[in-house]
């Protein structure tokens, strides 16, 4: 017993919280998203500057995404104008947002976390009683249908529109599965399957073509982001029952907590 207290001193603990805090992102992230609240924050405690912590929870996080494609692969197909619409806008604004986060300097990138992490924990915040108004604007469009009017969405707009997401997506991300699901729904799509499956895949080229500028431009800590990538995918996959037992307005209430408690601890550090 005696050496129970040097056993504790010597154990680093930033690594097991990394590892807590995959596990638990990509809980968050199969249920409901926002498992970069955690994340994020974790590679950041491990010493690594914050772009480089962005980029690497980025890399991190992405695999856990293609089972998302996999799901939905049915309704892309069926929607697959769209559906390249929406991967040709993620591509463009993920690259911008990408380069864009490369080029910020990492005392600004920081100086910018809390705000980040704010303003997506708001998203999130304000995902329900906007959910429930985009229910109501789908009655009366069904209304509208029924009666002969057709609502037709403007590709251009929605494209330009999805490269503005993408952007954020590129940048820094946390949220915007919301963000495309709200515009899909302003833009007229009705069908939840579709609306989806056009925001995973707008979504993982986004998020994909952001991986690979990350990777090549050498901005990755590996040994940090193979330990949350696998922590998350174990997580994402423990996470399968929990995701049916659990009310989303819970699950979304938890997230919002998380990200809002993240936002006011590194406002308290800076």
């Amino acid at each position: 017993m005696a050496h129970t207290p040097v056993f504790f001193s010597s154990m680093d603990w930033r690594w097991i919280w990394l590892t807590v805090a995959g596990f638990l992102a990509g809980v968050l992230n199969a249920v409901a998203g926002g498992g970069s609240f955690l994340s994020f924050p974790a590679i950041l405690g491990m010493g690594v500057l914050p772009v480089n912590a962005n980029a690497t929870n980025t890399v991190a996080i992405w695999p856990g995404q293609l089972t998302s494609v996999a799901a939905y692969r049915e309704d892309v197909r069926k929607n697959l104008r769209a559906a390249g619409l929406m991967g040709l806008a993620g591509l463009v604004g993920g690259t911008a947002g990408a380069l864009v986060l490369l080029n910020t300097p990492q005392m600004t990138f920081l100086h910018l976390v809390p705000w980040l992490l704010l303003g997506a924990a708001s998203i999130f915040a304000v995902s329900g009683p906007v959910s429930r108004g985009l229910e109501r604007l789908k009655q009366v469009r069904r209304g509208r249908v029924r009666a002969g009017e057709v609502h037709a969405p403007r590709r251009v707009p929605l494209f330009f529109a999805a490269v503005a997401v993408s952007f954020y997506v590129g940048y820094f991300g946390a949220g915007a599965g919301f963000l495309f699901m709200t515009m899909l729904a302003l833009f007229g799509y009705d069908d939840i399957n579709a609306i989806n499956a056009l925001k995973v895949v707008a979504n993982l080229l986004a998020n994909g073509i952001a991986f690979a500028i990350f990777i090549a431009d050498g901005q990755v800590v590996w040994r940090y982001c193979f330990a949350a990538m696998i922590a998350a995918g174990i997580g994402g996959y423990a996470s399968a029952s929990l995701a049916k037992r659990v009310p989303q307005p819970v699950l979304r209430g938890l997230v919002v907590a998380i990200g809002l408690s993240m936002a006011a601890w590194f406002f308290w550090k800076q």
